[in-house]
């Protein structure tokens, strides 16, 4: 054997030697022979070439050797593929039906699902149960008058006795017509106690808005309902908007305040006047004047439309003012003329003429004596021009049907209706809905036939053009000039100011704890 310096390292006891064969040293300690046994342990293990390589010698016995170990590595691999599904904790505490409703006992739940929530405890001989429960010695209430529901239903619906009803009606009766009183109106109703067992409550207090300007109390006296009027201070001047057309005049002016309802009048007014495309500037001025009223109490309510203008450099260049009973717009000058011709019955194409044409229906050439208008059955009908209805109903081919008289010997025929809006004898006015686009009578599908006659001959419809006039003169004339020159001094936003209250008007500011004392609504 060979000697070893005193250099060796035990934990490479296997030292070589130049030349052959390799001779290892005897291991003497426990660490020496764990490190032999490795030694020799990797040099069996590099003889048995467990893990060849795959890129080399492919198809032979090694080759495949290499590629069945591979196969069974991943076989063992997906058998130890780890489980990704959740695991179940045990809980950190055991929770019984005692534990259950104690956590109940500590939980707010909504009104919506009983809210059976809170402690509840066992009644001990100190509890004794009452005969009755005690009423409230009064109730306050407050009711709405829906809309086709008379004033006393509403009232005995929120409990108020047929007798009290009835009185109370015969109050209102006297001072205004109850079919007046608008829908929508709330009621503050107070109900006291119960003079007995199993009566109703007999009415205390009632007090509601009968109108703008007018409020109503009824209160118990002595026993007796007595009725107290409230005026209400209103203020009637009128709301005046003006404004730069720009590139939209509707809504320029509804960008300066006004309302739709207003800016629609608005428009129609001077469609009938000019020619809004052609006739308006961006650079011009619009110029609306509305009915406006404004209460003491703070309500306000707009009307309709009192003045429609149009100004261009600082001059009046349109000036239109409602005048009459019938509504009418009058020019400054007096005249109200109507000059954008005849409005189209319903808002479709025209699919076919006035002529000579061959019936779908029938099969034969025959006289189309209107024009068919192209519309989706229920499209509302309306009439092109004022006039009065002279029949209404069923009229052979035409089906349901409307015939109106205008002036001049003209009359107009609208067919094939679904339902028809009016009655015979019935003043309608230009624009006026009169009935619905149908199919009935000799038709294919849902359309207008539309008819136009002059002194009882058909004309085409499409060949005549109404122009209306109306002119003021002599009296009328100068109190609708006059009316016109003190309208148009309104200034302008000046009915947006709140009114000053007066010295009987002036009342304390609500405290907070009044809030909750408020009635409750009746449904």
């Amino acid at each position: 054997m060979l000697a070893h310096d005193s250099a060796y390292d035990p934990a490479h006891d296997h030292a070589a030697v130049s030349g052959e064969p390799k001779i290892l040293l005897r291991a003497k300690g426990l660490t020496e022979k764990f490190d032999e046994w490795r030694f020799a342990a990797s040099e069996k293990l590099e003889k048995a070439d467990l893990a060849p390589d795959l890129a080399e010698g492919i198809g032979s016995r090694r080759w495949f050797r290499g590629l069945g170990t591979l196969l069974g590595l991943s076989a063992l691999s997906l058998l130890m593929w780890p489980d990704f599904s959740p695991l179940e904790a045990a809980p950190a505490m055991q929770v019984d039906e005692a534990a259950r409703d104690e956590f109940r006992s500590q939980m707010i739940l909504p009104l919506a699902l009983g809210a059976d929530t809170g402690r509840r405890m066992g009644a001990t001989p100190a509890v004794v149960e009452l005969e009755s429960a005690p009423e409230r010695p009064s109730i306050d209430i407050l009711a709405t008058l829906a809309r086709g529901d008379s004033f006393g239903r509403m009232l005995q619906r929120a409990g108020v006795g047929s007798a009290d009803a009835q009185r109370v009606s015969e109050l209102i009766a006297r001072t205004m017509p109850l079919g007046d009183i608008e829908s929508g109106t709330q009621v503050d109703i107070t109900l006291g106690r119960r003079p007995a067992a199993g009566q109703t409550r007999p009415l205390d207090n009632l007090n509601f808005r009968a109108r703008f300007d007018l409020a109503l109390q009824i209160d118990r006296i002595d026993g007796n309902l007595a009725l107290k009027r409230v005026p209400i201070r209103v203020d009637d001047t009128p709301l005046r908007i003006r404004g730069t057309v720009g590139q939209s005049l509707y809504r320029s002016a509804r960008a300066a305040g006004a309302p739709a309802s207003a800016v629609q009048q608005y428009l129609e007014a001077l469609g009938d006047q000019i020619d809004l495309d052609r006739s308006v500037r961006p650079t011009d001025t619009f110029d609306i004047i509305i009915s406006h009223r404004r209460a003491a109490t703070g309500e306000r309510q707009a009307g309709k439309l009192l003045y429609a203008g149009i100004d261009r450099g600082g001059e009046s260049r349109t000036q239109l003012m409602r005048w009459g009973s019938d509504g009418r717009f009058y020019e400054a000058s007096g005249v109200g003329e109507q000059r954008s011709g005849l409005v189209a019955p319903v808002p479709g194409p025209i699919s076919s003429r006035y002529g000579m044409r061959r019936h779908p229906i029938l099969g034969y050439r025959r006289m189309h004596a209107g024009l068919d208008f192209r519309a989706s059955r229920g499209t509302p009908i309306v009439a092109v021009t004022d006039g009065r209805v002279v029949g209404a109903g069923r009229m052979g081919g035409c089906g349901n049907a409307v015939r109106l008289n205008h002036a001049g010997g003209l009359a107009t025929r609208y067919c094939h209706m679904s339902r028809i809006a009016v009655r015979g004898g019935q003043s309608v006015q230009r624009g006026q809905v009169i009935g619905y686009v149908g199919s009935t009578g000799l038709s294919t599908g849902p359309h207008l036939h539309y008819e136009m006659y002059r002194n009882g001959r058909s004309v085409n419809p499409a060949s005549v053009r109404f122009v209306t006039r109306a002119q003021l003169s002599g009296d009328d004339l100068r109190k609708f000039r006059a009316a016109l020159a003190k309208l148009k001094l309104v200034e302008e936003g000046a009915a947006l100011a709140d009114l000053v209250p007066e010295a009987s008007e002036r009342s304390e500011p609500e405290r907070e704890i009044e809030k909750l004392e408020r009635p409750k609504s009746a449904n």
